[in-house]
């Protein structure tokens, strides 16, 4: 049943091609864009600025001090959940996970499958698309560091040691995790809501708060590194896992590191019970 379901939702996806190209293509084509008119804004005015204080990395950039893709690799890697690329997958998620609704053919699809394996499948198709939309994430940084090499004469090279590609590997899982924990909230509002729009603006009203939590409780005496505030907010855990993999002498301690692992996963797993459960007992007999 499970595979009925996720074959059925990845064809319909596949069919969707507005949505495909706001979830996957739109950030990297902009970042690709944006970056090379930047570079060529700098490149025209690298006169201008010379003797200027700048960032280290725009300086070794300006004076044509090569680039390790590896590296740039890890990086990328790292920034594939930024929060842009959040708020366009979230399109893609709420529509996944609310079309349903809005098209009223959840009484139809229903007396074929079981509920659960309905709403797995709708989870695993959205796993696909966003592992689709991080590689593609990938690929422009990758290509706009290309272009940007180019515009300053840049060797390009790509030395993977000091174990930057298990760096890239595991801060890409950790981005994909993070990604569906967004998302679940996206799932939970849609499911109780029966909104496309509660599924879109519900998980970033929720990020947003959750985001300013730390000063709020920092505000009420309430220490940045305590449980209260891992367990408030997931985006802290998920910045200091990426910084436990990334290593160095900032690196947090193993005690934060799993409370990070406890905040993720809570939200990410929590929310999908929830969906589950409030869909299991929803009458569909009108959608």
């Amino acid at each position: 049943m499970l595979a009925d379901a996720f074959r059925a939702e990845t064809y319909r996806l596949m069919r969707n091609r507005t949505v495909l190209f706001w979830s996957v293509l739109f950030v990297p084509l902009i970042g690709v864009v944006f970056g090379a008119v930047g570079n060529a804004v700098l490149k025209a005015n690298a006169e201008k600025l010379a003797g200027e204080e700048m960032p280290p990395e725009l300086m070794i950039a300006m004076a044509g001090g090569p680039m390790n893709l590896a590296a740039e690799l890890v990086s990328a890697a790292g920034n594939v959940a930024n929060p842009v690329a959040l708020l366009f997958l979230l399109i893609g998620a709420a529509t996944l996970y609310t079309g349903d609704y809005r098209w009223e053919t959840w009484r139809l699809i229903s007396a074929r499958n079981g509920r659960v394996p309905l709403v797995a499948g709708k989870v695993l198709t959205f796993a696909l698309l966003a592992l689709v939309a991080m590689l593609v994430l990938v690929a422009g940084a990758l290509i706009e560091k290309s272009i940007s090499a180019g515009f300053f004469s840049r060797p390009i090279t790509f030395d993977a040691g000091e174990g930057r590609l298990v760096d890239a590997l595991a801060l890409f899982g950790l981005s994909g995790l993070r990604i569906l924990q967004v998302t679940m909230l996206g799932l939970l509002a849609g499911v109780v809501g029966r909104s496309l729009l509660a599924g879109l603006f519900v998980p970033v009203v929720v990020s947003i708060l959750q985001a300013l939590s730390p000063f709020a409780l920092m505000g009420m005496g309430i220490a940045n590194d305590s449980w209260l505030t891992f367990l408030v907010n997931p985006g802290q855990g998920y910045d200091v896992i990426a910084a436990a993999v990334r290593g160095g002498p900032d690196a947090p301690t193993a005690d934060l590191v799993v409370r990070g692992w406890t905040s993720l996963l809570g939200w990410t797993i929590l929310p999908l019970a929830g969906a589950l459960a409030w869909f299991r007992r929803q009458d569909l007999s009108k959608e």
